[in-house]
């Protein structure tokens, strides 16, 4: 993997992990996501 690849990936899970750390917890569980899953959700996200 090579470094833009990197960067772009850690800029994507951070974008992830900000966006969903803004929502409520309400809007979270519609989703079905807890606060506590939000950071291994943002790494699947990078993994695909």
């Amino acid at each position: 993997m090579n470094v833009a690849r990197s960067f772009n990936n850690w800029r994507k899970y951070r974008q992830t992990v900000a966006e969903l750390g803004r929502m409520s917890s309400r809007e979270l569980d519609d989703l079905g996501i807890s606060r506590g899953e939000i950071r291994n959700i943002a790494r699947a996200g990078i993994a695909r």
